[in-house]
This record gives C-alpha cells, sequence and structure tokens, in this order.
C-alpha cells in the first residue's frame, strides 16, 4: 500500500511540475485553453485503454489543476475516443468562447478516468466537442493535436514522462503571414 501511495504522490509531483513548466514557456494569457489528454493506463504502465484507474487520474488532477486556476487558465480536459475526444470545460470557459455545449458526462471506461476526475473537480463542468487551446500537454500518447490552434510547436520540458506515460507538450503562436517583405512581431514567435 505505501508503494501505491508513494507512486499516486510521485505522479501528482509530475503532473504539478509539467504543467508549471508549460505555462511558463507557452505564455498563456487568463482565460486561454490549456488541453490535456491523458491516458491513466499508460502513467500506470500498461497499454492505453485497457487499465484505466481513477487513483492515477485524480492524482493528475490534484497536481495540474490548481496551477491552471492560479494562473487563470482554462483546463479542457479531454475523453477518450469512445466520446470522440469530446473535452470537458468549465461552463463559464464555454459561455466565454462561445462553445456548443453536448450532453453527454464521462465515466472511467466512456470518456476515461482522467475526463471523470476532472468533471467531478470542477465547479460547473461541461462537454464540448472542440476548442483551439493555445497549448497542449498529452499524456501517453492520447492525441491533443486536433484541440491545439494553428501553429502548434513542440515544447520539451525538464521531464519526458509522467509515471510511466510518455509526455508530448505543445504551444502555439500565431500564423506568419505576408511573405519575404513582411516584417514580424518577435514577442509572438
Amino acid at each position: 500500500m505505501e508503494k501505491k501511495e508513494e507512486f499516486l504522490r510521485a505522479v501528482r509531483e509530475e503532473a504539478e511540475r509539467a504543467v508549471t513548466e508549460l505555462l511558463e514557456l507557452a505564455k498563456l494569457e487568463e482565460g486561454d485553453f490549456l488541453v490535456v489528454g491523458c491516458s491513466s493506463s499508460e502513467v500506470a504502465g500498461s497499454r492505453i485503454g485497457t487499465d484505466s484507474s481513477p487513483e492515477v487520474a485524480a492524482a493528475i488532477v490534484e497536481g495540474l489543476y490548481p496551477v491552471v486556476e492560479r494562473r487563470g487558465v482554462y483546463l479542457a480536459a479531454q475523453c477518450c475516443e469512445h466520446l470522440n475526444r469530446a473535452l470537458i470545460v468549465e461552463d463559464a470557459a464555454r459561455r466565454l468562447h462561445r462553445l456548443e455545449r453536448v450532453n453527454v458526462v464521462p465515466q472511467p471506461k466512456a470518456g476515461g478516468s482522467f475526463a471523470t476526475a476532472v468533471w467531478q473537480r470542477m465547479e460547473s463542468p461541461c462537454a464540448v466537442e472542440e476548442v483551439r487551446a493555445c497549448a497542449g500537454l498529452d499524456i501517453g500518447g492520447t492525441l491533443i493535436g486536433m484541440h491545439l490552434a494553428p501553429v502548434a510547436v513542440p515544447v520539451r520540458l525538464s521531464l519526458s514522462k509522467i509515471g510511466e506515460a510518455i509526455l508530448l507538450c505543445a504551444r502555439t503562436r500565431p500564423k506568419y503571414i505576408g511573405g519575404e517583405r513582411a516584417h514580424y512581431q518577435e514577442e509572438l514567435h
């Protein structure tokens, strides 16, 4: 039992460290979306979709949610493929960004343990089909790219895994337009 608690503590700390680093590097502004996809199966060392763990998911949410809240950034938690990768967001974020609500409540085996844990943690959760997030954490190969705004830029953090799951991160930047005579704002790179 002590070994399991130690693992969950480490996962929570890794999630907190990853989201803190990404938010610092991505320079998200208050009200921006951060999309997070997470396979609790992969974090625990199993193949994606085979060993959903509410405990692992809760540890990850405990690590990242307070950081996101403090920064004023909205979390968009990607559901699994059984819910067509819908996203769980705060209703306030849905209204602010004028997103269409869909009617579903995630469960560990239909939506995933991570989305379920986020639903339970949020004040007023709802589901939407898409966002245009300014940055993202992909924990365990969940394929969050469809929810990132163009243009996605890979970001390397000081850690490459959370638990046993690979960690891939991205930020976005405005598109360059105008051709060879154009000049660009350096701070937007």
